[in-house]
């Protein structure tokens, strides 16, 4: 988007459906996601260009698991060699009973230090994987048209690029680290096992279906529910961004109680759903966690039969006893994970549905770059927000350059419809829009909106000083351009009487200025920009009379040479313009100067007479 515009021209009328250029319609952010297996996939590719260190981490995890795994043995020789010197009245060994127990000692101290290798490099994948994801979202936001905007809720887009984000960045690092060692955990503990006795080893096993068959039917239940506490809490944050956004209409209009009781309802319906998603996903760890202590009464009862009955050693059974905890242990662990999975995928979801979304037509591979003069030529252009409702049907205008152009017509008659068509924010289903003769097809949209200087109705101004804002017109803009673009808009008398004149500060609203002074400064912004052609969208309507007349003076020298385009309300405005087009139901029902058009006694002259008789 060019840098001397203030914010994009609002597109369709409300109510009125939306759609990409050249599209179906629009799909609405609610629409049904993707399916779990698929969604996480597709979150598993993306870390494909760390496989390198997911190898290490992998190896890692082995080596720490192993070091695990071996402890217990060498804890069980450890206490046989007591059992056996004290069943035999023989002194205890102590010099090898220190040699097990120091050994045992070294592995465990090898187990914690390649598990914090593991974390220590899982944490980097994890951040780079987030980092490069969040970089694919950002880049993609500027990538999809402007019908996007227009149709999502700004707090729902800002809860998918930060919340969702954030639930996978969180959960990236704990899942992989988990599932690796769970997984590893699992294998190695289960052949000590088998080695060590077959049939204690099937006692453990009994368990495993009943705790499989848990975790998948919890699991299938829950992910219905982290679905719709992600899609609750981004109608959350959309509310709260938009009372926030027009908090002085709230108050102005007196709907606090209203914009409470609706945020309570958002809340109470967040409350709800999260509510039954954590509370039946959190069943998981007790369930479980019962389920393996009777697993673990179970190997001791066998355990002690199997002592008597056929002399298995004291030492193999509180092995046995260690083995079956660390077997369990992942089991439990991949259990507890399955609310962490179910999250994790349902924000991922959310996050792909922005990478998925339709974006604009690519530029021409070789656009063309034409000499602006300024001669504008709309030729048989047809459009429409949805397929069904077109709203111009065969639009014909010939603009010279350096000629005022004005548009007028009541609201929804299509105004600024032709301003999003001439940015090329939207797409046309017929006809062409040419520049000096190059249909803007042709051009890069970066190069086409450099053309263009605008002022809009709606200001918009970033947290930053005057001079800053101002300057966004124009790269490396030296003070003194800055100062005289001022002038020109008739903002250096109240930018100097200021506390700190062009270095003071706005707020992220805006709200330390009035509104009169915000437009001043977006029109000593656009004239910085010295554009080709001028849009003004009802630039002056934020002003006073008095300062409207000293706008309009220094617009006159703005517009001298240039090709401007004046949406107006105010036919006062608009009486020097060259040409003044009458816009109704999408279509040009007048054309003229001003004074030809109250000769002619129809709609034009309505308006004005509606706007100025007593």
């Amino acid at each position: 988007m060019s840098n001397n515009m203030n914010r994009p021209p609002q597109g369709p009328p409300a109510g009125m459906p939306r759609r990409g250029p050249g599209g179906p319609p629009h799909m609405r952010i609610a629409e049904k996601p993707k399916d779990f297996k698929g969604s996480l996939k597709r979150l598993i590719g993306y870390l494909k260009p760390y496989g390198l260190k997911i190898f290490i981490v992998t190896v890692a995890a082995i080596l720490s698991i192993l070091f695990s795994i071996f402890s217990p043995l060498f804890l069980g020789r450890a206490t046989n060699s007591i059992a056996d010197s004290l069943s035999r009245n023989l002194p205890i060994d102590f010099p090898h009973l220190f040699r097990l127990l120091a050994l045992t000692g070294t592995f465990y101290l090898l187990n914690a230090a390649f598990s914090y290798l593991q974390s220590y490099i899982m944490a980097d994948v994890a951040q780079s994987f987030v980092y490069n994801l969040r970089c694919e979202v950002d880049e993609k936001l500027e990538r999809v048209g402007l019908w996007f905007f227009d149709t999502n809720s700004h707090g729902d887009i800002l809860s998918r690029v930060i919340n969702d984000l954030d639930t996978v960045s969180m959960s990236i690092q704990m899942f992989l680290s988990q599932i690796i060692t769970s997984a590893i955990t699992l294998v190695g503990v289960l052949a000590i096992m088998l080695t060590l006795s077959p049939i204690l080893t099937i006692t453990v096993l009994i368990t495993v279906p009943l705790t499989t068959y848990l975790t998948r039917f919890v699991a299938k239940r829950s992910q219905k529910l982290f679905k719709g506490q992600q899609k609750s809490l981004g109608e959350l944050n959309g509310h709260i961004e938009e009372m926030y956004a027009g908090h002085k209409i709230v108050k102005l209009f007196s709907h606090e109680e209203k914009a409470i009781e609706d945020f309570c309802k958002l809340n109470e319906k967040l409350y709800d759903v999260g509510w039954k998603a954590q509370f039946l996903s959190g069943l998981m760890m007790p369930l479980t966690s019962i389920i393996n202590n009777i697993g673990y009464v179970l190997v001791a009862v066998v355990g002690a039969f199997l002592s008597v009955t056929t002399g298995l050693t004291l030492g193999v059974i509180q092995a046995f006893l260690q083995y079956q905890r660390q077997f369990s242990q992942p089991i439990g662990q991949i259990a507890n994970m399955t609310n962490i999975i179910q999250s994790t995928i349902a924000a991922a979801e959310r996050v792909f549905m922005v990478l998925d979304e339709k974006e604009e037509e690519k530029d021409p591979e070789f656009p063309i770059e034409p000499n602006v003069v300024g001669n504008v030529c709309f030729s048989h252009v047809k459009f429409g927000y949805s397929p069904d409702k077109i709203l111009i049907k065969d639009l014909n205008i010939d603009i010279k350059s350096g000629q005022m152009v004005a548009i007028v017509g009541p609201t929804g008659a299509g105004k600024t419809t032709l301003v999003n068509l001439l940015m090329r924010f939207y797409e046309l289903d017929g006809g062409k829009i040419t520049i000096d003769g190059v249909d803007i097809r042709h051009m890069r949209r970066r190069d086409l909106r450099r053309i263009f200087g605008m002022v809009l109705q709606d200001t918009w101004l970033f947290s930053g000083t005057i001079a800053q804002n101002i300057a966004y017109g124009k790269e490396h803009a030296t003070m003194e351009e800055i100062v005289n673009a001022a002038r020109m808009a008739s903002a250096d008398h109240f930018i100097r009487t200021l506390p700190e004149g062009y270095n003071t500060i706005i707020d992220e609203e805006a709200s330390n200025i009035s509104m009169g002074e915000k437009q001043l400064i977006t029109i000593a912004r656009a004239i910085m920009a010295n554009p080709a052609i001028l849009i003004l969208d009802e630039a002056t309507s934020s002003v006073d009379t008095r300062t409207e007349m000293l706008i309009q003076s220094g617009m006159k020298q703005l517009m001298k040479g240039r090709t401007s385009f004046v949406i107006a309300h105010r036919l006062s405005t608009i009486r020097d313009a060259d040409l003044i087009l009458v816009l109704n139901d999408g279509d040009i029902i007048e054309t003229g100067t001003h004074e030809e058009l109250l000769e002619k006694g129809g709609f034009y002259k309505k308006l004005y007479d509606s706007q100025f008789s007593a």
